[in-house]
């Protein structure tokens, strides 16, 4: 395994981790109705969990409205108790086979937790980040150990994976300072 194998993989493994965090803020509300809000929710559709957006389909009526439109009508309860059980504090109102999902308007108090959760999401962004680098460092040491790469290129490695590293980690903390004004934005 050579240094540019080592950078490349903990490169691609530290841009996962990014999209990771990218989705999970994607899933926090910010009082704004939008269509991917509800792709953690599952619904039991014949003994097993599926994505409410396997079921129905989710579209955006307004700013503060979403509608779910169920594709069976026997499955309209079962989304309905999906919907209202989630974590979400969503509370549908069903009609017919049509379930229309308010947004409620957030307090600020909501808003300072969902801050929370946002720097939590991104801490844990950043371990991940910081253990990938400890993996990479630790694979060039062992390079160095079984004499396959001398302790210069070993150092020059572990510059590049710091930077690297470095890197990302900015990067979290940029999105997480987005997502926190997008929050806080009333």
């Amino acid at each position: 395994m050579s240094l540019s194998d080592i950078r490349r993989s903990a490169d691609e493994r530290m841009a996962k981790s990014l999209e990771s965090l990218k989705t999970s803020l994607a899933k926090i509300r910010t009082g704004r109705a939008h269509a991917g809000i509800l792709d953690h929710v599952h619904v039991e559709y014949y003994g097993s969990p599926v994505p409410v957006s396997q079921v129905a389909n989710v579209t955006v009526i307004d700013a503060r409205t979403l509608s779910v439109q169920v594709w069976e009508k026997t499955m309209a309860a079962a989304v309905d108790k999906a919907i209202r059980e989630s974590d979400l504090g969503l509370n549908p109102i069903a009609m017919g086979d049509n379930i229309r999902v308010p947004m409620p308007a957030l307090t600020e108090e909501r808003r300072r937790d969902l801050t929370k959760v946002v720097r939590g999401e991104g801490e844990d962004t950043k371990v991940a980040v910081r253990n990938l680098r400890r993996d990479a460092n630790e694979t060039l040491k062992k390079l160095v150990k079984e004499k396959e790469i001398s302790e210069d290129e070993e150092r020059r490695g572990q510059d590049e994976v710091q930077k690297l590293t470095d890197r990302y980690v900015a990067d979290v903390d940029k999105l997480v300072s987005q997502k926190e004004a997008e929050i806080m934005t009333v």
